[in-house]
């Protein structure tokens, strides 16, 4: 039994090379921009923030909060545990799930990116990226203007300071800040 070949968005997801530019993940880009500006420009009111959310995200957990402004890719590879909270002007660069936990809360500006790129440059002009997924785990506090590269794993309880890059795997109630992020007592 021959399998079909994958689909460009299935390479996404499963954290393969992909050609960004195929028809079916514009259009899902296009759509997830759509509910972005819709976002971004509803007035600040919990309840309605948090139904939207619910048709952008993969899935979000009771009395989570993102305020806006806020970014993404697609939205549907994001997934928030319950009381998750983002301050204003966080980007997340969903091309590959990102998983945030319960009672997690982010600073402003902070940016999680699953996109990734390779090295060559043959593979980047043949429009190739890929991504690998982020999991935050849960009670995680991260300062303002932080980023976290693709393929990072912060564990439970962990703080990240404002303005770190996460270069690395963060252990559970490990507390990291710099350029890159290194364990601080």
């Amino acid at each position: 039994m021959t399998s079909l070949p994958k689909s460009e968005k299935e390479k996404m997801l499963d954290g393969e090379l992909y050609n960004a530019e195929d028809p079916v993940l514009i259009a899902d880009r296009a759509h997830a921009a759509e509910l972005q500006q819709r976002y971004n420009s509803i007035a600040h009111l919990p309840s309605t923030h948090f139904l939207l959310l619910q048709q952008i995200l993969g899935s979000v957990g009771e009395e989570s909060v993102i305020r806006s402004p806020f970014f993404f890719d697609y939205g549907y590879n994001i997934h928030l545990g319950r009381h998750v909270f983002l301050n204003f002007n966080c980007v997340l660069l969903d091309v590959n799930r990102i998983t945030i936990g319960d009672k997690t809360q982010i600073g402003p500006g902070v940016q999680i990116y699953a996109a990734d790129h390779p090295l060559d440059p043959a593979l980047r002009r043949a429009n190739l990226e890929s991504g690998r997924p982020v999991h935050i785990g849960a009670n995680v506090w991260i300062g303002g203007g932080s980023i976290l590269l693709p393929g990072i794993s912060v564990g439970d309880d962990a703080v990240i300071g404002a303005g770190s890059i996460v270069t690395h795997d963060v252990p559970a109630g490990a507390k990291v800040f710099g350029s890159p992020a290194r364990i601080r007592d």
